[in-house]
Formats: structure tokens, sequence, C-alpha cells
């Protein structure tokens, strides 16, 4: 079951709040200068298309619709030679925020700050000072953003100035939730500071967004029941009197989430089901989805898996409808886990394929948007860089005019360095995106990973079964169910504990014992200087050469064979040695080309590409390496694999 994220639906309210309320659309940006060519001054008239090219009221955000506002003004004070005011230093600010002008829009916001000031205009100040805090949430300053918002509440409370507080309280708590700060109690305190000032300004509509997202993160981590079902049921009230569906929908899911964390599932399924009395006829589909997906989870854990799997379908067509990835993905795993509990092994195999599908887009589409907040922060951050410069600049042409030639060459000396220090930097910035990319890509090498090693083992059931032995097969299958199990749960992390992944390899390899009749046997060593609770290890890297000397070195002997794992510690890496007594790697060659088997190891081809990645990374060179093993006779007597595994945090 899944909360609704708090950080997603924060994104959209952005959007969606009402900031303030202008006039009706103006006409074309040719007629607006025709009309105002050769009229008399009349500061009024100027202000109105200030006031008109803030973004803060439209929905659409059209940004040809504010530059004709923005042009139609500044021609104003050109032709009756008026200096541009504050207001219209943020509108431009605004403007070029909203077309992705990082650049500008600092230098439009900086001049409207001091502008602002000049004019002692306390209310565009706190304006301004509102802009910047988000200008500095777009560049990921979250820091410098506190700091302008604070400002902005306290020049706000100073003048007792309505229609600011609110909502630079709901702007300061989303800093605290990012993901970035993630400060719970800073996050409520504020959001509790939000509910008190829109109470204050008699505003409903705010009113009923903060007591919504406090109401929800009082269900989730450090949860508070008691006061999350009074704040959610307010919420429910003031929407109700509002006719608003979307928050009464809203505030009804998460109570029936509440009630889920509770364990007390009537009032739950009572609460998800009035929620879809809602969300279905107002096409809210996120809503939706989110409604029958946790009714199917529900009636998952009690035991009735006919409704649960009725539900779950219902979710996914409301999540689709929706395009909703995130829903897609925990929708599909929690079935995985109902047929799993269900010792149905096949669509428990196709409900985790599709849980891969979607997660894989889900985490591309999340990576795409983090490459592209990091270029973001990068132009920021150069901007900066520039601006510092510049001010190093001017400086050092005050000290060429007053100042004697030895100045001047010290002067030269600091520039020098600081532009070396700017390029040094610049490297550094770009060295960390390559890093951000090598952890995408070995992310998506891990997720490869895992449908591989599950159909292999299905083989494994699959040939088994054919052998007619109930008992065993029962035995099978719950040693199959078992390591499912741990390969669900170790696939959602890049590394896991030794231990972990020692538990999926022996499971494994039991399952093999089985499979093959006693064909082998084996022996895992471990010294006693590995912790395998502290030591991680990126996750399914041994057992695929495991797999290799059981399939090619081991069966093909008339004789029993053995496998042996040896784990060691060494300074820098665990070194884990493979050995078996098969008929080595130039037989099992010859075997293949004998049969004509054009197939290529796919999981030992993804290790090699994941131990890679992780020299790149993290600066090693680790290796695999290979040893033929012979007998007195010269024979070959078997093979050897060193592995050098990274010790991962």
């Amino acid at each position: 079951m899944q909360c609704l994220k708090f950080t997603v639906i924060i994104l959209l309210l952005f959007v969606k709040i009402n900031f303030e309320t202008f006039a009706n659309r103006p006409l074309s940006k040719e007629v607006l200068f025709r009309k105002h060519s050769g009229s008399t001054e009349d500061t009024s008239i100027l202000n109105s298309y200030i006031r008109k090219a803030l973004p803060y009221k439209y929905l659409e955000k059209d940004p040809e619709y504010f530059k004709a506002n923005i042009d139609t003004a500044e021609q104003i004070c050109l032709d009756r030679n008026i200096e541009f005011p504050s207001l219209l230093y943020l509108a431009r600010a605004e403007y070029f925020l909203l077309t992705n002008d990082i650049r500008s829009a600092s230098q439009e916001g900086s001049m409207a700050l001091n502008k602002a000031k000049t004019e002692n205009d306390n209310y565009v100040t706190a304006l301004v000072l509102n802009f910047m805090g988000r200008y500095s949430i777009r560049t990921h300053f979250y820091m410098e953003s506190i700091s302008y918002f604070e400002n902005c509440i306290q020049v706000a409370r100073k003048d007792r100035m309505r229609g600011i507080l609110p909502r630079t309280y709901f702007r300061l708590a989303t800093v605290y939730d990012s993901t970035a700060l993630n400060k719970l109690a800073e996050f409520r305190k504020t959001m509790e500071s939000m509910i008190e000032a829109s109470y204050s300004e008699k505003d409903t509509t705010l009113m009923i967004l903060g007591l919504w997202f406090l109401g929800s993160s009082l269900t989730g981590n450090e949860p508070e029941f008691n006061r999350a079902d009074s704040l959610l049921r307010k919420c429910l009230y003031l929407a109700y009197l509002r006719k608003d569906s979307i928050y009464m929908s809203r505030a009804i899911l998460n109570l029936g989430w509440k009630f889920c964390n509770q364990h007390v599932y009537d009032s739950a399924i009572k609460y998800y089901n009035k929620a879809l009395t809602y969300s279905i006829p107002a096409r809210l589909y996120g809503n939706s989805d989110n409604a029958y997906g946790n009714l199917g989870t529900i009636y998952r854990d009690l035991g009735d898996n006919d409704r649960a799997l009725k539900y779950y379908e219902k979710a996914i067509e409301q999540a689709k409808l929706a395009d909703d990835l995130y829903a897609l993905r925990w929708i599909n795993k929690d079935m995985s886990t109902m047929y799993l509990n269900r010792k149905d092994t096949g669509n428990a195999y196709l409900s985790f394929v599709l849980f891969k599908k979607y997660d894989d887009m889900f985490i591309g589409k999340n990576n795409s948007q983090v490459l592209a907040d990091e270029r973001l922060r990068y132009e920021a951050e150069s901007h900066n860089k520039e601006v510092e410069l510049l001010s190093l600049k001017l400086y050092n042409q005050r000290l060429l005019i007053y100042g004697s030639l030895g100045l001047f060459g010290l002067s030269v000396a600091v520039l020098i360095l600081l532009l070396s220090r700017s390029k040094i930097n610049a490297k550094r910035k770009i060295s960390e995106m390559n890093r951000k990319i090598a952890e995408v890509t070995q992310a998506n090498f891990r997720q490869q990973m895992n449908p591989h090693f599950i159909f292999n083992t299905l083989n494994s059931i699959q040939y088994y079964m054919y052998q007619h032995d109930k008992l065993a097969t029962n035995n099978y299958l719950t040693k199959f169910s078992s390591l499912m199990r741990k390969v669900l749960e170790n696939s959602q992390h890049t590394s896991v504990p030794l231990r972990d992944e020692l538990d999926a390899l022996k499971l494994y390899l039991e399952l093999e014992m089985i499979r093959f009749k006693d064909k082998f046997e084996y022996r895992i060593n471990v010294d006693e200087e590995i912790d395998t609770l502290l030591y991680k290890v990126p996750t399914m890297l041994i057992q695929p050469y495991v797999e290799n000397s059981i399939t090619h070195g081991l069966l093909p002997r008339d004789r029993k064979g053995y496998v042996k794992i040896d784990l060691k510690l060494n300074e820098d890496f665990l070194l884990c040695t493979i050995e078996d007594n098969g008929i080595g790697r130039k037989a099992a060659l010859e075997r293949k080309n004998q049969k004509e088997d054009n197939h290529n190891s796919l999981g030992t081809q993804i290790i090699s590409s994941r131990l890679e990645l992780v020299n790149a990374l993290y600066g090693t060179s680790l290796k695999t390496v290979y040893t033929d093993l012979k007998n007195e006779e010269g024979e070959p007597a078997g093979t050897r694999v060193e592995i050098q595994i990274p010790i991962l945090s």
C-alpha cells in the first residue's frame, strides 16, 4: 500500500494555486503599442500593465502574453522618460524564470530588490524576496531559499501585509520537505504557521491546502493518528463547503491510508470506496488508481485474493489513464506478492516483469529530471561565478585608476588565481555529472540481472515437475518461493549486506542440487574477519559465476563434482574464489562448438559490465581472474574464478 507522494503533488500545486486577482486578458501586443503611443503619462495605467505581466493568476502561463504586457510597460516608460519601477524589474525576472533564462532571472531579481529597497517599498520588497526564494528552489540553493523566505515573512509581518504570509509559509514548507533537506519537524511547524496565517486572513483555499498537507504528513513517518484524523476531517469539511471534489477525494484517501496504518481495515475500505464516489465522476484518475490499488492490497492481506485481483485490475486501468508510472510500479509489485502467496509462480513472474518495466521507466524519467536540474544548477552557479568575476574586474579597474603599477600587478595575479579556481570548479561539476550518469547506468545493469536469474530458475522448476514427484515438487516450490522473496527484496537495492547475498546463493545451490539429484556438492567458507552484516556488496554478483561452474563444468562429468566458494578480506576489496573440479573451460568450449550453440552468457556479461562501472565510479581497478586447474598428469581438473568484489557502504 502506498501513500500519495508529497513531493510530486507539491510540484503540481505550484501551478494550481491562485496567487492574485487580475484583470482580463489584454489586447494584442501591436494594439497595445498603438493605443498608448503619444498618450499622456499615466502611472496607474503603467502599473496595471505591470501587474498583468506578473504570472501569478493564469494557469496556462502563456509567456507571450506576459511578454506583451512587459513590452508595453517598458515602452510607456521610454516614451515618457520614466525610470523603470521595481515592480517592472520583478515582472521581467518572473518572465525570465518562466522561460528558463536563469541568468537573466537572477540579474533582474537582484535589480528589483535593490530598486525596491531604494524606493523604500516594503510590499514590493516582500514580493521580490519571495521570488528570490522560488528562484533559489529552482536552482537547488535550498539554504539560500530559506533565508529569502524568512526575510520575506519578517517584512510581511512587520507591515501586516495580507496575501503574502500563507503562500510564503507554504513555499518554505516545501523546501523543508524536499529530498535534499527532509526536515520533517520544520515542515510540520511551518505548515502550522501557514494554517494559522490562512485562518487569520480567512483564506479557505490555503487553509484546505495546509490542513491536507499537515494531516497527510502525520499518517506517515512519526505518525500522530488522532491529530491527523482531526486535521483531515477539517480539510474535508472545508472542501465540502467549497464543493472542491479534488481535495474532498484527497482528504478521504488519506483518512483511508491512516486507518490502513492503524490496521483498522473495515474503516479503511469504507473510506477508499467513498473516495471513489468523488474521484471517478471528476475523472481524477490519480486518486482513483490509489483507492483501487489500496483496496486490492487490503483484500490481499485479508486473504480474499479474488476480490483483490478485481481491484488491482481496476487500479491498473485508472493508472494507465493517468499515465501514473509510480502507481503502475507498486500495484504490479503488490500483485506479484499476492501470486507468490498463492504459489502461482507463473503470474508472480509476469507481474514482477511488469513491475521492473514500469520501474525502469519511472527511474529513467526521474533521472532525466535530475540531470536537467543539475544542468540548471550548474548554469546558475556559473552565472554567480561570472557575476563575482565581473565585480572583481570592476574593483580592479578602480585600483588601476587610483593605484600604482604595483597594485595593478597584484590585481592581475588575484584575477588569474580566481579564473584558475573557476576552471577547477567547472571540471569538478562535469565530473559529478559523469558520476551521476554512471550511477544510472549501474542501476540499469542491475535491473537487467533480475529477469535473467528468475528465467533460469523457472526452467529448473519446469524440469523437476516433469518427474511427477509431488512431495519433492512441493519442497522445490517452497524453496523457490523463498528464493523469489529474497530476489524481490535484494533487487530494490544497489547493494545489500553480504549475508543476504549468501542466503540467496545458498537457496539457489540447494535448488540445483535437488534438480540434478546430488550431481554435485558445495561448500561456502567465509573468513572470520568478514562481518556479513556490516559489509555490503553489489547484488547478484556471485551467482552467475557459480551457475557457469555447475552448468558448464560439473554437469558434463561422469562422476560427482564439487564447487567451493571462499571469501577472504583484502584491504580494498573482498576476494571471492569459486573453484570446481569440472571438465575445464577448454572442454566446455569444445562441447559448445559441437552443439553449434550461439548462446552467450548474459549473466557474466552483465557482471563484467557492472565491475567496469564500479571501477569507473570509484576509481578502482577491480577485476575477475580465471585459472584453468590441472592434475599431476597435466590434464584439466577444473576451473578457479577469482572475483574482486568492491566493499560498499
